[in-house]
C-alpha cells in the first residue's frame, strides 16, 4: 500500500468509529483523537481495523507513535515494507 491508499483506509476506518467526522481536514501533525473527539476506545477500534486491514498490529508500547495522521502513515509504511 502506498501513502495515498494507507490514508484512504485510515479515512474509511475514522467514518466507521465516528460518522460525523470529517477526517478530510485532518492535518497530519494533529492529535487524532482530541481533533476529531473521539475516546480511547474508539481509538483502540480505530487500531484494531488498521491492523486487520494492513496485517501490522500496532502494540500498546507503540501508541504514541501512531497520535497524528502523520506518525500513523510513517508508522504503517516502515511496517508494511
Amino acid at each position: 500500500m502506498n501513502n495515498d491508499e494507507l490514508k484512504e483506509m485510515i479515512f474509511r476506518r475514522l467514518k466507521l468509529i465516528a460518522p460525523e467526522c470529517d477526517p478530510g481536514e485532518l492535518l497530519p501533525e494533529e492529535n487524532i483523537r482530541e481533533t476529531l473527539d473521539i475516546d480511547s476506545f474508539g481509538f483502540l477500534q480505530l487500531l484494531i481495523g488498521i491492523g486487520e486491514a494492513t496485517g501490522v498490529e500496532i502494540p500498546e508500547t507503540d501508541y504514541d507513535q501512531v497520535f497524528t495522521l502523520g506518525g500513523m502513515l510513517n508508522y504503517l509504511s516502515t511496517h508494511l515494507a
